[in-house]
Formats: structure tokens, C-alpha cells, sequence
């Protein structure tokens, strides 16, 4: 779609031409029976255990009876499955219009399932490292099942472009990011179903069971009843056979003087998969694969970081060590040293309450380029957050702060390589500038205001600090601060978060954000917020 817009006076005029691509979306024909060919679900390559149900899914004609039949004669039946019509994700987080997040029943909805069956030829569920076949799209073949919608007379008809393996009977153990020439440092997350938000975050080199396979993303088995999904890029085969990681806790040490860090090690004799949840005071590492076996734990009584370090066995195959803290979290690391796994906590700064920015070292992100939003009037994102951050910049360093910028012109810079520089030059805040725009069909008018992002939960209090300066210094509508699966929120080394000020599409707020008084306004807001948040920081005695 493309509009032209144009703006006139008594002796001037100027236009500019916004073309908006809209997704594909099925439209059902006027017809009989019709099946909507992109609802199938899954579709691609799929590897699965034997015993392992495959649900599938599909959008047909109300009414209609519905099968799968295979290449072989075989028909699987799919029966009514009526559900709520999906709501976009970005309409339940940010339309404030409750109207717009109720769902209607859709009666055009099947779902069966398929188990024990192979269908075409996928391929190895992981290449073997020493493979050199070149990679080539799979495209649905003469084995692919086809689709059939019955209502009376009519008939319709769909290739399901699926293929499916089913899993050897031996084990399939895979290191993950563990390529030859990888970073040590390098971090493969894992979803809870596939294209999900983050959830886990494995150092390069865990291993872990591999379970089965959606085109891109790999299933690893955790525990009982507990799988992740990451991608299958990101997987290094071991040899088939290899036993799964079996981990089991020894004698756990705390090491680490003041100023430095306490390094927790926990030998466990295999790089099992983990996940490290935090409370204010709290460390908790869940181990899966792993036994307790820890005999002795110990950690210097004076340390007023590390309070106690615990342990529980919480299953047959998962057990949770819990370090208890004396001041609040203010970041942590983990990181495999062989076969042991270390925790390493961060001391919290030592604060000077009459000038609380003094000796802190912040890394500000002006975010994007590349993409970001454009304003009515064509100013670039990246451009406003760059200025903002730049007056940011000089206030926190007239309060005494060292400032790092992430970027300081309009070349491109990846998300990675900035939370990389605010890990590496061991920031003590991490604060991503930007400005907001409403994803498509959300009411910019009703919805504009102000938010501030948080990822971990120690980064609250600090996206509180600034939301309240931004609602006071803005006058705009207060959104709240949100926990977001943002990449510049998620770093655990510091507390972090990422600013929306304003909202780019609105008229007068990209106008203020060209503005040096906009531009002042908004970075004094994060200023003040900053020290509000420092000087309410308890730091260790």
C-alpha cells in the first residue's frame, strides 16, 4: 500500500510518500470447502522419537471432514478442534483497549497426530561434523502427504510440505557452540518451544541429549519432562553412542578477596546444562543431568557477599545449589573451568551518597542503527537516540561517572558486540536510549506514553528510578516499566535496561526529539533517574 502525504500552506507545500507492506494473509474463497495452506503446522523436515505423538494442525472449511493421507495409503483422520482466535502478542503487551484483546471461538480449526511414522527423507537430524555435502533448501517431493477437505461433492486438496525422521534408538550428544575457533565467551540460548523467547543460557561447550529436530531448532533433553530448544547451528555431534552428561556435585569452594568477585566452583565432572534463577539476595543454579554429592562447602566467614552456600536434591536427575547473599545482587557470571562449573558474584560499587555518580563507569547504547523507527517527518531513530545519548553522556560525566559509548556515529554496530563492550569493560549500569513506534494495527493515539525495559530482576529498582523521571520530566502517559527479552536488558554482569522516551510516530514528540530543549529533556530524565537509583544502593560494608 502507499500513501502520499501532503502538507500545504498559503506559499508552500511539501509531501512525502509512506509505503506500508502488509504480512500475506489467507482470505477464505467464496467456495464450498477451502484449506488455508499456510496454517499447516509442522511443516519442513522434523525429526521425533518412535514412541513420540506429532500433533498436527490446520485451518479448513467449517464442517468439513478432514485427513491426512500418506504416500502409502495410509489416512490419518483430523478431527474439529475449535480454539480462540490468536491475538498478536504485541496487541495483548501494548494495546491498552481491552475491546481489542478479546478473542472469538474459530470453528475452522483441525488437529490429529501422527506417532512411529517416517515420511520422505530429512536427512541426519545433526551433519556429521566431518560432513562437506552442501546445504540445499528442502522442498516438498512425491512422498510428501497430501491434505484432503471433504464437504458433500467438493473436495479440496493440499501438499503438506513435511518430511519426517525418526530418532536412532543410540543416544545423539552434542557440545553446543563448541566449532573449532568459537569464543570461549559465546552464550547458546534456549527456548521453551520453538521460536520462543529466551529461557536458558548455556556457555559454550555444555553438552546435552538431543531429542529431536524443527528444520532450524533442536530439542535437548534437560530432564524428565523438561526439554529446551536451540539451534541446531549450534551443535556439534559427538559420536554416536556417547553417553549423556551425567553431572554430579563435589565439594563446593568460595575464593575471592575484595574488590574482586567471589568465585563459587562446583566440580561436577561433566558439562551438564543448567539454568541460574536470581531473587534480591539469592543465587539459585539448577543443574540438570546431576547427583549431590557435596561433602564439604566452603567460604570465608567475613565475607559479607557470600552468606551461605547450599545444596538439594530435587529429583532423580536435578539437583539446585543455592548461594545466599549479604548484599543485594548486582551481577553475576558463570563460565566452565573443565568440568566444573563457576559462579562468579559481583561486589556491589561502593556508593558516595553526596555524589553517588563519582568512580562509576556506565555504558550508554544509543540503539540502532541498523533498522528503528522513522517519524512522520523522516527522523531516523538512530539519529535521535545518538543525540540524546550524547547529552546523557556529558551530564553523567560532569557527575563524576566515566562513560563508554557503545556507538558514537551512524555506523552499524550488532546487538551482541554492544553488550559485549559493557561486559568486557566491566560496566557498572548498562542504559540502551531509545524511541518508541507501535507495531501495525495498535492505536499510536490511545497508546503513546513512556516506558523503561528491565530484563533481571536486580534491574528493576533502576527502571523504576528512571520511569518516574521520565513521567515527571515528559508529562506523557505513564506505561510502566516492562520485562522485556531484550538484548541490551539481558546482560547479568550489571544491572541493565533499555528506555522507549517517546514515540517517533507522534508528531510532536519527534519534533521534541529534534530539538536540543526535547533532547535535553529526555536525557536529564535518565540522569536523574540514575543517581535516584545509585544513591538507594546498599553497597557491601
Amino acid at each position: 500500500m502507499q500513501f502520499r502525504i501532503v502538507a500545504r500552506t498559503a506559499r508552500d507545500s511539501a509531501q512525502l510518500v509512506q509505503i506500508v507492506r502488509r504480512a500475506p494473509r489467507f482470505m477464505p474463497p467464496p467456495t464450498p470447502v477451502w484449506i488455508d495452506s499456510t496454517s499447516l503446522s509442522p511443516r519442513g523436515r522434523v525429526w521425533a522419537r518412535r514412541d513420540e505423538y506429532l500433533r498436527l494442525s490446520a485451518r479448513v472449511s467449517e464442517g468439513a471432514t478432514v485427513r491426512l493421507r500418506l504416500s502409502d495409503g495410509t489416512v490419518v483422520p483430523l478431527e474439529p478442534d475449535p480454539r480462540a482466535e490468536e491475538i498478536s502478542g504485541a496487541t495483548l503487551a501494548f494495546d491498552r483497549d481491552t475491546l481489542n484483546q478479546r478473542a472469538s471461538l474459530r470453528p475452522d480449526h483441525y488437529a490429529g497426530v501422527l506417532r512411529g511414522r517416517s515420511i520422505g527423507d530429512p536427512g541426519p537430524m545433526l551433519p556429521s561434523p566431518a560432513a562437506t555435502t552442501t546445504v540445499t533448501m528442502w522442498r516438498p517431493g512425491p512422498e510428501s502427504p497430501v491434505l484432503e477437505a471433504i464437504r458433500g461433492t467438493d473436495t479440496a486438496r493440499a501438499v503438506w510440505p513435511l518430511a519426517i525422521g525418526l530418532t536412532d534408538t543410540l543416544p545423539l550428544v552434542a557440545e553446543l557452540a563448541a566449532t573449532q575457533g568459537e569464543r570461549p565467551e559465546r552464550i547458546v540460548v534456549g527456548r521453551a518451544v520453538p521460536r520462543g523467547s529466551y529461557h536458558w543460557f548455556f556457555p559454550s561447550g555444555t553438552r546435552a541429549l538431543v531429542t529431536g529436530r524443527r528444520d532450524d531448532e533442536a530439542r535437548i533433553r534437560l530432564g524428565e519432562g523438561i526439554d529446551a530448544w536451540v539451534a541446531a547451528a549450534e551443535l556439534w555431534p559427538l559420536p554416536p553412542g556417547t553417553p549423556p552428561p551425567r553431572g554430579v556435585i563435589g565439594s563446593i569452594t568460595a575464593t575471592g578477596d575484595p574488590p574482586n568477585p567471589v568465585s563459587i566452583r562446583i566440580p561436577l565432572g561433566a558439562r551438564v546444562p543448567f539454568r541460574v534463577d536470581e531473587a534480591e539476595h539469592e543465587l539459585a543454579l539448577t543443574l540438570y543431568g546431576t547427583s549431590g554429592d557435596a561433602s564439604w562447602i566452603r567460604y570465608r566467614s567475613a565475607d559479607s557477599v557470600v552468606q551461605r552456600v547450599s545444596w538439594t536434591q530435587d529429583g532423580a536427575d536435578r539437583a539446585t545449589v543455592r548461594v545466599e547473599l549479604g548484599t543485594p545482587l548486582w551481577g553475576y557470571r558463570t563460565r566452565w573451568s573443565g568440568s566444573d562449573l563457576v559462579l562468579d558474584v559481583r561486589r556491589p560499587p561502593k556508593i558516595n551518597p553526596g555524589r553517588p555518580l563519582e568512580g562509576r563507569l556506565i555504558v550508554v547504547d544509543p540503539g540502532h542503527p541498523p533498522l528503528g523507527a522513522t517519524g512522520p517527518t523522516g527522523l531516523y531513530e538512530a539519529d535521535a537516540n545518538l543525540a540524546v545519548a550524547e547529552r546523557l553522556r556529558v551530564m553523567l560525566e560532569s557527575g563524576g561517572a566515566r562513560v563508554v559509548m557503545t556507538r558514537t556515529n551512524n555506523a552499524p554496530v550488532e546487538l551482541a558486540a554492544r553488550v559485549r563492550l559493557a561486559d568486557s569493560v566491566g560496566a557498572d549500569l548498562l542504559i540502551s536510549i531509545h524511541n518508541n513506534a507501535l507495531p501495525d494495527g495498535i492505536n499510536p493515539f490511545t497508546n503513546n506514553g513512556t516506558s523503561v525495559f528491565y530484563n533481571q530482576a536486580r534491574s528493576l529498582p533502576l527502571a523504576r528510578a528512571i520511569q518516574r523521571a521520565l513521567v515527571q520530566s515528559t508529562g506523557l502517559r505513564d506505561l510502566g516499566v516492562g520485562r522485556g527479552d531484550l538484548a541490551l536488558a539481558r546482560p547479568t554482569w550489571m544491572p541493565a535496561v533499555l528506555c522507549e522516551g517517546l514515540f517517533m510516530t507522534m508528531p510532536d514528540q519527534e519534533a521534541a526529539l529534534r530539538s536540543r530543549e526535547g533532547q535535553e529533556m529526555y536525557a536529564r530524565a535518565v540522569y536523574e533517574g540514575v543517581v535516584e537509583y545509585l544513591k538507594s544502593v546498599k553497597s557491601e560494608k
